[in-house]
C-alpha cells in the first residue's frame, strides 16, 4: 500500500464512499438547502455547478484535507515560480507566464523569461497585423487570403480550437493540417491558391515526422506554383530549433520562439498562437491571454473552498478513484466548442495517463479517467442512452452558452440542464405507472438516475471566456497530478511510439526490419510488402 493510499485523508474517502453510495444525488440536494450555493462557482465568465455530483460534506472535508497533504498549494507555487516541476526532464511548466505579466517576473535556469515571452508577443502580433491588413505579401505581389497552419497535437489542438470557436469575419481563412494521412492535405489544398497562400510551421524541435512530412509536401507545392526563390516569402516557423528552421528555408523574421518550458499542449498561449491573432487580429488574441490570466489569478489566490479548478480536480477523484467512474464525457453544447472534447482529451490524458509517480514508483491507484465526447445535442442521439441506461459509470461536464442573442441558444441550453436533471433523477417505476406505461415496458423505460454530472454555463463564447475555460481545465489536470503525485508535464509513451515509426518507415519498402521488432510486426510487414507488390 503506497503513502497515498495509506493516508488519513484517502481512507476516510474510501469509508465515505460506502456511505455515499447509498444516498441518492437528490436527496444530497433535498437535505441541504445550501449545496447549490455551495457549491456553485464563477469566475471570468464562467459559472461551475457541482452540486449533481456524489460529493458529500464529509468527502468535500476529506478531499480538500488530500489536496493540503499532498501540497497541491505548494507545487502550484513552485510551477509559477519557473521550478523544474517537469521532474523527469528537469523543465519548468511556465506557460501562465505567457499570458499573466506578473509571472513573467519569474526565472528559469537563472534567466528572467519576461523580454523573451515580450519580445515573442511583439512578433507575433507584428506579423499578423502584416497579413492581415496585406503589407505583407506572397512573391507574386499578392495578398494573403489563406493561412495553413501544420502541427500536430497541442500545436494543431490549441490553435484549431480558439479559430473554430471565435471564428468571424475575418480577413484571413484559417486551415489546419495534422494527420500525415495525404488525403487530409488534399482536402485542404484542393480550393487554394499557393500564391496566396502563407504555411506556418508548428514544431518545438523542428524534428516532429508528421509534422515535417506535411511541411515538406506543402513547400513543393508552393514551389511549383511560385517564383524561383520565392518560397521562403510563404513560409513561418513555430519553435525551438531555429537552425532547422532556417535549414528548412524559412527565413530568420519569420521564425518564433517556443521555449522549452512551454508544453505541446500548453502551447496556445505562444507563438504557437499566432493563427488566432491572424483569424481574429492582436485584440482577439489579447482578450484569450487576458482569460486565462484571470484564471490563473483565482487559482492562486481563492480559498481552496471556492477554487474552480481544485472543485473539478476533487470532484473527479472523488468519482474516479472511490466510486469507480473510469469515463469522463465532455458535452458542449455549442457548435463552435465541438473541438473541446479532442482538446481536453490531449490535455488529460496526455497529462495524467501515467501509472508511475514522480520518483519511478509504481501506482496502487488510477490516474486520468478515459475522456470522450461531442457536441450536444447531436450527443444525445448517440451515446446518451449508455450514460442514462448503461452498466457503467461515468461522470459528466455539460457545458452550456448562455444566450448572447445567438440563434437556438435557449432550445441548447434547456437541452444541456434537461440533460443535467434527467442524469441525476432518472424515470422511477412509479412514475411509469402514474404515466399509464404498461408494466411489461417498465423494465426497459426505467431510467435509474443518480448519475452524477458537472454543469459549467459560459456568460458568452468569446475570447475571454474560452481563455478562461481552457486555463480552467488546465489548473484542474494540475491539481490531480499533484494529489496523483504523477509528473503531467512529460508524455515519453507517445514519444516511445515515434521513435517506432522511424524504425518502421524503411522497413515498410523492404519487408524487413532492423533491431528488436516483434514477430507479429514483421508479419504485419510483410504483409503490407506483399500487398504493395500485388498492387
Amino acid at each position: 500500500m503506497s503513502t497515498v493510499t495509506n493516508s488519513s485523508p484517502w481512507q476516510r474517502l474510501v469509508a465515505e464512499a460506502e456511505a455515499a453510495r447509498a444516498v441518492p444525488i437528490a436527496e444530497l440536494l433535498a437535505r441541504d438547502e445550501q449545496r447549490v450555493e455551495r457549491l456553485t462557482g464563477s469566475v471570468g465568465g464562467i459559472t461551475v455547478d457541482a452540486s449533481k455530483t456524489r460529493l458529500t460534506p464529509a468527502a468535500e472535508t476529506a478531499l480538500h484535507d488530500l489536496a493540503v497533504e499532498a501540497d497541491v498549494a505548494g507545487w502550484r507555487e513552485r510551477m509559477f515560480a519557473g521550478e523544474a516541476v517537469n521532474t523527469s526532464e528537469g523543465r519548468a511548466a511556465l506557460h501562465a507566464a505567457l499570458r499573466t505579466p506578473e509571472i513573467a517576473t519569474a526565472r528559469v535556469a537563472g534567466e528572467a523569461v519576461g523580454s523573451r515571452v515580450r519580445a515573442t508577443y511583439d512578433a507575433v502580433i507584428g506579423l499578423a497585423e502584416a497579413v492581415r491588413t496585406g503589407e505583407l505579401r506572397g512573391a507574386t505581389g499578392a495578398a494573403f487570403t489563406d493561412v495553413v497552419n501544420i502541427g500536430i497535437g497541442g500545436s494543431d489542438l490549441g490553435p484549431r480550437l480558439a479559430c473554430e470557436a471565435l471564428a468571424g469575419d475575418a480577413p484571413l481563412r484559417m486551415h489546419f493540417i495534422a494527420n500525415i494521412d495525404p488525403h487530409a492535405r488534399q482536402a485542404v489544398l484542393a480550393d487554394l491558391d499557393p500564391t496566396r497562400t502563407l504555411v506556418i510551421v508548428a514544431s518545438k524541435t523542428f524534428t516532429t515526422l508528421e509534422t515535417l512530412a506535411n511541411a515538406r509536401a506543402l513547400r513543393q507545392w508552393l514551389a511549383a506554383a511560385l517564383p524561383a526563390n520565392g518560397v521562403g516569402r510563404h513560409l513561418v516557423a513555430v519553435t525551438g530549433a531555429g537552425e532547422r528552421a532556417a535549414a528548412f528555408g524559412v527565413a530568420s523574421e519569420r521564425i518564433l520562439d517556443l521555449p522549452d518550458w512551454v508544453g505541446g499542449r500548453y502551447s496556445v498561449w505562444s507563438a504557437v498562437g499566432l493563427p488566432v491573432a491572424m483569424a481574429g487580429g492582436g485584440a482577439v488574441f489579447d482578450e484569450l491571454l487576458a482569460g486565462a490570466a484571470e484564471m490563473d489569478r483565482h487559482f492562486r489566490q481563492a480559498d481552496p473552498a471556492v477554487s474552480l479548478p481544485l472543485r473539478l480536480a476533487l470532484v473527479g477523484i472523488w468519482h474516479g478513484n472511490f466510486l469507480g467512474a473510469r469515463s469522463h464525457v465532455v458535452v458542449p453544447y455549442s457548435e463552435r466548442l465541438a473541438r473541446l472534447p479532442e482538446y481536453l482529451q490531449q490535455l488529460e490524458l496526455e497529462s495524467n495517463g501515467k501509472s508511475v509517480d514522480r520518483d519511478g514508483e509504481p501506482l496502487d491507484y488510477a490516474t486520468a479517467p478515459a475522456l470522450w465526447g461531442t457536441v450536444g445535442t447531436t450527443a444525445q442521439h448517440a451515446f446518451f442512452q449508455w450514460l442514462h441506461q448503461g452498466t457503467e459509470a461515468a461522470t459528466c461536464d455539460l457545458i452550456a452558452v448562455l444566450g448572447g442573442g445567438e440563434p437556438d441558444a435557449d432550445v441548447l441550453a434547456a437541452n444541456c440542464l434537461a440533460q443535467a436533471a434527467a442524469l441525476m433523477a432518472g424515470v422511477s417505476e412509479r412514475e411509469l405507472e402514474q404515466a399509464g406505461v404498461p408494466p411489461a415496458e417498465r423494465a426497459f423505460r426505467r431510467l435509474p438516475g443518480d448519475r452524477p454530472s458537472t454543469v459549467i454555463l459560459l456568460d458568452r463564447l468569446d475570447a475571454r471566456t474560452l481563455g478562461a475555460l481552457v486555463a480552467l481545465y488546465e489548473h484542474k489536470v494540475f491539481c490531480q497530478a499533484v494529489i496523483w503525485r504523477i509528473n503531467p508535464f512529460d508524455q515519453w509513451g507517445v514519444e516511445r511510439g515515434k521513435a517506432l515509426a522511424r524504425v518502421l518507415v524503411p522497413a515498410l519498402s523492404t519487408g524487413e526490419a532492423d533491431g528488436d521488432v516483434d514477430p507479429s510486426t514483421v508479419a504485419l510487414l510483410r504483409r503490407y510488402r506483399a500487398a504493395g507488390r500485388e498492387t
